[in-house]
């Protein structure tokens, strides 16, 4: 997994929306252990360089951008039709969890 500063405080801002918290049951201080707990293992990449706009979500561009800096091979993600073929342009891969779980497990 990796993480760069911008998609860290969008993960953060996100997950402690109230509809979140409510949705989820928990407390923000649960959700700042969480999101601390995930950075701790992430892989931390930094932006170097930005090719906005490819996607339509703003959102969607930080993880593409760590992605690209970071060198990985895919981006899983459930919402496979927000990427379109963009991230194929830099040789990345576009995959469910279920698809990752079965690439993981052959």
């Amino acid at each position: 997994m990796l993480i760069s500063v911008p998609l860290a405080f969008e993960y953060e801002a996100i997950s402690l929306r109230a509809e979140h918290l409510l949705a989820t049951q928990a407390n923000e201080a649960a959700v700042t252990n969480l999101i601390d707990a995930l950075i701790d293992v992430a892989v931390p990449v930094e932006v170097h360089y930005q090719w906005r706009p490819q996607l339509t979500d703003a959102g969607d561009e930080m993880v593409l951008e760590a992605t690209v800096n970071g060198q990985a091979d895919a981006v899983v993600t459930f919402n496979r039709g927000d990427y379109g073929e963009a991230p194929t342009g830099f040789g990345i891969a576009v995959l469910s969890p279920c698809e990752t779980l079965r690439e993981i497990r052959t």
